[in-house]
């Protein structure tokens, strides 16, 4: 509760920490996360206050400034109308005065009244900002959907569930798991429909491309991903499950407290034409780039899985699963470089130069050239083979992690949220790696033993 936050006499507990945590320009995690809770308790303050209640459009301003009652009453602002002057100063306080007496009676028809008098008054005055009432629907069934935060746990199940059924089909083939694959594909690709139907609410509620910030760019690239899983999962089921699970990840760091869900406007930096193609591809790059390392994985689980009872159904579905692989490297590769150049038009648009080394630039080069590289190891005798080819796309992620996160979080540039402050790495970053490494080395064991030759 927020007054968990002050003692008996009323002194916020903080305090103390607080003057630590805002005298140095490079807090630690420990100060960092007092000056969030900090904030986070002035936002509720401010809230609670009715000091972000801006629901007042000032008269004739020609920037179409809109205040709350408790601005107004600070004296920051002056109303020459005294009708509207003494309507913004005692509207609110009356309305939740009815609010109340229409809990008591039943009857909410005076509060009604208020309310209709709200709307009419920003009509009136703020018709240029006001959303229009199609709009303003759309959002409120977007907001009661919640379709993204559903979304994640959905295609997490259904994605294990089908990756369960593909397991046995492996092992024994029969009826009931052909078709509980088919069942299970169908529901994804529902799942699909409505992640591209949120995504659509989103774009025109927003009345820009969703992916403009750190909140949409997650669900878009979530998005181009099961995109990309379903395109190729004509020729492999095995991708699709993959796929679904990798997108209800990253639907599910959308949701974490981080990141911040709300629809807001463009700056005018970012709205461009060129910066909404440029981020549409370079971004979507990212979706079969993912599916390549999930697809990576999921080869090298086969391998260990192999003996020689099932090694011929493995060897089929490893070359099949490595054929899928290289294909999404490809497309990832080719969208990646038409993003980067696309990026550069933009640039030049808003800063006059073409590239000039920001680190996002700079990471997106590192991130080409990775995948180059591994698109091009099987024409290298020392490193052809699919156990390598596999093991690298793993390894490639890590250049795509660094330019979407790293980046934005721990380098200070032009496309970047770091402002100097001491990030730390998560623990689970550390674990994640010593995972890929120990994956990579029990696999080439079992590799070694069954396709030695391949």
């Amino acid at each position: 509760k927020a007054t968990d936050f002050f003692d008996e006499k009323g002194n916020n507990k903080l305090g103390p920490y607080l003057q630590e945590a805002f005298a140095t320009n490079t807090p630690n995690k420990f100060q960092s996360d007092f000056k969030d809770a900090y904030f986070r308790l002035s936002l509720l303050d401010r809230a609670l206050s009715g000091e972000i209640v801006k629901i007042f459009p000032l008269l004739n301003d020609e920037n179409n400034k809109w205040i709350s009652a408790v601005e107004y009453r600070s004296g920051q602002y002056q109303v020459a109308d005294s009708l509207y002057a003494n309507f913004i100063q005692n509207g609110v306080p009356y309305y939740l005065m009815s609010l109340r007496k229409g809990i008591a009676t039943g009857d909410y028809a005076e509060a009604e009244k208020i309310l209709d008098a709200f709307h009419k008054n920003q009509a009136d005055h703020g018709s240029e900002v006001l959303p229009a009432k199609e709009k303003v629907k759309a959002e409120i069934i977007y907001n009661k959907l919640d379709i993204f935060n559903r979304l994640y746990k959905w295609y997490a199940l259904v994605g294990v569930l089908m990756f369960f059924v593909l397991i046995f089909r492996i092992f024994k083939e029969r009826e009931i798991w052909k078709i509980g694959t088919y069942f299970f594909k169908g529901i994804i690709i529902i799942f699909f429909l409505w992640h591209t139907g949120g995504l659509i609410m989103r774009w025109y509620i927003s009345g820009h491309a969703p992916w403009s910030d750190a909140y949409e760019s997650i669900l878009y690239v979530s998005w181009a991903t099961m995109a990309m899983g379903l395109s190729l999962g004509r020729k492999s089921d095995i991708t699709i499950a993959a796929t679904a699970f990798v997108s209800s990840m990253l639907l599910w760091i959308a949701h974490q407290s981080w990141v911040d869900p709300a629809i807001a406007n463009l700056v005018p930096v970012l709205d461009s034409y060129w910066l909404m193609i440029h981020v549409a591809v370079i971004v979507g790059s990212y979706g079969p780039l993912t599916v390549g390392m999930i697809l990576g994985i999921v080869a090298l689980l086969l391998v260990i899985l192999t003996n020689k009872r099932n090694k011929k159904r493995m060897e089929h579905n490893l070359k099949e699963l490595t054929v899928i692989n290289e294909l999404a490297l490809t497309v990832g590769l080719i969208m990646l470089t038409i993003g980067n150049f696309l990026g550069g038009q933009w640039a030049n648009e808003s800063w006059g130069r073409y590239w000039g080394w920001d680190p996002k630039e700079t990471w997106a080069l590192i991130s080409i050239m990775v995948y180059a590289f591994v698109l091009h190891t099987r024409l290298v005798p020392g490193l052809r083979g699919r156990w390598t080819f596999n093991f690298l796309s793993i390894v490639a992620f890590g250049s795509i992690m660094m330019t979407y996160f790293g980046v934005n979080f721990y380098l200070v540039g032009l496309h970047s949220y770091a402002s100097g402050a001491q990030v730390i790495t998560p623990t689970f970053v550390w674990y994640l790696v010593l995972g890929i490494f120990v994956l990579g080395a029990i696999s080439f064991w079992r590799y070694r033993i069954n396709y030695s030759n391949k």
